[in-house]
């Protein structure tokens, strides 16, 4: 899954993108380097980011969508609001990729069951500008597996199919770098809620902490790779990434490792 945001203050390329013309040469750039889903969002969730009117999301969003469907690429529209994921829906998206887990808008599990679409469910304890403060667990991975599971209950209650579903751990959301280490290292007890999981740990902080003090975002993508291989290892849905070339050259490696082992 590669990411496209289409905003002007996102931790790793906000502002990169902002204008449709540079998303969509960005987006087509991601599916020749191996991209089998492009993720676009127009709201930042970044740590302490400010929230964005849905109006103003959809008039950033909605262009590049319909633009990238009309040309046959698998779409995912990474938003928290139910009237943006509808109106994704209506311009050609698949999946809606809620990092909320549908808690932020109570509208958004009727919209998903609505539209019929895929439904990435992320762990989300609060807002980007205070969820740091609920980072705090006694077993981390036993709290968000409860959690999430929580949440797929209230789905399937609002009439999202079970075969729609697909899960997020929500690294670095409300989460210590140790939380994140320790999702990813016991990744299995996610997966035994019986649904996709979905890892998106592109450039992300604690990813950074294994550099060198002042190392650019970008900088990250080499640790992200490596994470991307050990998560398909443990068999993750999909990854979504900054770094889409980078990333298929490493599962290119996997792949032809594990066929040298069957051989």
């Amino acid at each position: 899954m590669g990411i496209v945001n289409v905003t002007p203050d996102s931790f790793s390329d906000g502002g990169r993108w902002a204008e449709p013309s540079a998303a969509l040469a960005h987006a087509r750039q991601l599916v020749a380097s191996g991209a089998d889903i492009i993720d676009v969002g127009g709201e930042s969730t970044r740590p302490g980011a400010a929230r964005v009117d849905p109006s103003e999301e959809q008039a950033r969003v909605i262009p590049v969508i319909a633009a990238l469907a009309g040309a046959g690429i698998a779409v995912s529209v990474d938003t928290m609001n139910a009237a943006t994921a509808s109106a994704a829906a209506a311009a050609g998206a698949t999946i809606i990729n809620d990092v909320s887990g549908g808690l932020a808008d109570p509208g958004m599990a009727d919209a998903v069951a609505a539209s019929g679409l895929h439904y990435i469910a992320m762990h989300w304890r609060a807002h980007s500008a205070t969820m740091q403060d609920l980072a705090h667990y006694g077993d981390v991975v036993a709290e968000v597996c409860d959690e999430l599971a929580g949440r797929v209950d209230a789905l399937l209650a609002a009439g999202v199919a079970p075969d729609k579903l697909v899960l997020d751990p929500g690294l670095g959301f409300a989460k210590t770098a140790a939380h994140n280490w320790a999702l990813l290292g016991r990744l299995g007890e996610l997966q035994a809620l019986g649904y996709p999981v979905l890892v998106g740990a592109s450039r992300k902080r604690f990813l950074g902490e294994l550099l060198a003090d002042g190392a650019a975002t970008a900088e990250r993508d080499l640790p992200t790779a490596v994470v991307s291989v050990l998560s398909a290892q443990q068999g993750a849905w999909a990854l979504r990434v900054h770094d889409v070339a980078g990333t298929r050259v490493a599962l290119d490696v996997l792949a032809s490792w594990q066929g040298g082992a069957r051989a």
